[in-house]
């Protein structure tokens, strides 16, 4: 049997996105900039798409700027906001440790132009505390840039509560969101979101199609010089049939959400009922407030990667973190800020199910993981000295 249980890496590609990209792949193929009727075929195609974005998160389709992905739009983001705010002498930003890369890496650039970072604790349940982002504010605060949720524990943020906190204290807030949009509610009005990062390809758009929200009042800078593409904020001719697959997806996922959710819930708590079963393992992060169908475990005395590999030979597809760090030796990031002690972290696993998997594959991982695992335990000399009480038993 085949199971992809990693979309939070990427999804499938949906049918209504696929249907919505074909003609402007086939015939009608027009630059949006050109003044003929195929070029304005395709330019009231992407004003469509943005309007359609824009009704998903509750914004108004000239705050929606089309970007190469989430990546982008953090850094978009980000170095705007830093760059108003060093206009007014402001060169502080706020953040946390368990950040996408996306976000951190930025962040360290910035601190090397010599911007201030402050990276706020997550604690055990990977959830950020509103006094901690309180105590962090500081006058010359510029950017407050939380995730809407963990893309590899899957908790998700207080963001209503950041957001009014940031209004109240007249600082923007920008939430990369890329794992939420069109799996959770999202409502930039509501939740008094200023700036928010979305990626098309973590709700079954293609990949290298994002998008980035910036409220009206909220100053963009252009990372890409070029033409006067995206209101003069992202040169460079516009990747049509992306925007309306993007647009046409976002809107599938958020209409069907709640059925999705439902079904995706049922099937992940079948699953973590069974892993939890395996001894000393653990569950990574608060589950109440949490991504409907990710998982995030680590199991004592194996190596995550060996697991993958193991997986990978039974036809299951998982992660032990974010794809974008897959090449690294080193635990996750986001498992340390947990304060999972180091040998832990290096035995995760990822497994993020989505509306398109069975109650079958469950079944089947149910079954086969905890093989895995213990077939890579019965080899492991860290295992042995563990059950033979030469080493203590950290989970």
């Amino acid at each position: 049997m085949f199971v992809y249980a990693d979309n939070a890496a990427t999804t499938c590609v949906s049918t209504a996105a696929l249907n919505a990209m074909l003609p402007y792949l086939t015939n009608q193929y027009g630059n949006p900039s050109s003044l003929y009727s195929i070029g304005q075929e395709a330019r009231e195609a992407v004003e469509q798409a943005r309007k359609t974005v824009a009704q998903c998160i509750g914004a108004e389709s000239r705050e929606i700027y089309f970007t190469s992905g989430g990546s982008e739009a953090d850094n978009q983001a980000i170095r705007s906001a830093a760059k108003a705010g060093a206009r007014k002498g402001k060169r502080h930003l706020i953040s946390t440790v368990f950040e996408h890369h996306a976000v951190l890496h930025t962040l360290k650039q910035l601190e090397k132009e010599g911007f201030s970072v402050t990276l706020l604790p997550v604690h055990e349940e990977g959830i950020v505390r509103l006094e901690d982002l309180e105590a962090a504010i500081c006058e010359d605060t510029a950017l407050v840039s939380i995730m809407f949720a963990n893309n590899e524990i899957g908790t998700i943020q207080p963001v209503a509560e950041i957001g009014a906190l940031c209004r109240e204290k007249g600082i923007p807030f920008h939430t990369d969101a890329v794992q939420a949009a069109g799996h959770v509610p999202v409502d930039v009005g509501t939740m008094q979101i200023d700036m928010l990062s979305l990626s098309g390809h973590k709700f079954h758009a293609p990949k290298g199609i994002g998008a980035l929200y910036a409220k009206r009042s909220q100053p963009l800078s252009s990372l890409i010089e070029g033409g006067g593409q995206e209101r003069g904020k992202r040169a460079g001719t516009e990747n049509v049939a992306g925007i309306a697959a993007l647009a046409a997806a976002l809107q599938e996922s958020c209409a069907n959400m709640e059925a999705n959710t439902l079904k995706i819930l049922s099937m992940r708590e079948k699953l973590i009922s069974a892993l939890c079963r395996i001894p000393h393992s653990v569950l990574n992060g608060n589950m109440e407030h949490h991504m409907p169908g990710t998982i995030n475990m680590c199991f004592e005395g194996i190596e995550g990667g060996n697991l993958l590999l193991l997986l990978d030979q039974k036809g299951i597809c998982a992660s032990s973190g974010s794809a974008c760090n897959s090449g690294s030796l080193d635990p996750s990031h986001v498992l340390l800020s947990l304060g999972i002690p180091y040998e832990v972290a290096h035995g995760s696993l990822r497994l993020s199910i989505g509306e398109y998997n069975t109650p079958e594959e469950i079944d089947y991982l149910s079954r086969e993981i905890p093989e895995a695992v213990a077939a890579l335990r019965s080899s492991s000399p860290l295992w042995e000295a563990m059950e033979c009480g030469q080493k203590p038993h950290l989970i």
